[in-house]
């Protein structure tokens, strides 16, 4: 392994965001030094049954403002936050990653954790698994609800051939993703990680937990 250099600087260039107060960066802060609140009640099931109906939500989001209408069908609400906000990241970065030879792709990275993958696949899989049978199951299910999609389709939007990271680890999860990229760019394996979190948990049975 590379010694790690903990001289070498590493710098945010780019920022994305898929927030409950905004769908993009620029609205996200803006709406957060203005004080705008995300709560309200829960539009995105019935609710009325739960002692709290309150939530953060993210709201009139659009996933194929950053994927293929029809890959986004087949995958969960926590990879369509991480392919929107990350592929706002690097537009906001100004770097041109087509525009890299395959050696230079081999030194970005991306690392991208989440807290809990795509639990709904697993509801919605196992619904249908018992009411319709094992043929009716999405041949895209595992895909869709493994936590490593988001960094996986960033990496493949970009041709990235560098590392390739996910973590779960609760809600430390984001921290534990930049402090990866930044221990990457430290040893020199790298020399652009693109790197965050993704989460959607707002779920009948995750609420209810």
């Amino acid at each position: 392994m590379p010694e790690q250099d903990l001289a070498r600087r590493a710098v945010i260039t780019g920022l994305g965001a898929v927030t409950p107060i905004g769908n993009d960066y620029p609205t996200f802060w803006r709406n957060l030094v203005a004080g705008v609140n995300g709560g309200g009640p829960i539009t995105s099931f019935d609710a009325s049954h739960y002692e709290v109906r309150i939530a953060a939500e993210v709201k009139d989001f659009d996933p194929t403002v950053a994927m293929d209408p029809k890959m986004a069908r087949r995958m969960s609400r926590f990879i369509h936050f991480g392919m929107a906000a990350g592929k706002e990241a690097v537009r906001d970065s100004g770097l041109d990653l087509a525009a890299l030879d395959p050696e230079a792709l081999d030194r970005v990275a991306v690392a991208v954790n989440t807290g809990g993958g795509g639990i709904e696949e697993i509801i919605d899989g196992t619904h249908i698994l018992e009411t319709k049978g094992p043929n009716r199951v999405s041949p895209f299910a595992i895909p869709a609800l493994s936590g490593s999609m988001a960094a996986c389709l960033l990496s493949m939007e970009y041709g990235v051939t560098g590392p390739v990271i996910t973590q779960v680890a609760a809600c430390a999860s984001s921290v534990i993703a930049f402090l990866d990229a930044l221990r990457l760019i430290q040893r020199g394996e790298v020399d652009v990680v693109l790197t965050g979190g993704t989460e959607a948990p707002l779920l009948p049975v995750a609420f209810a937990a």
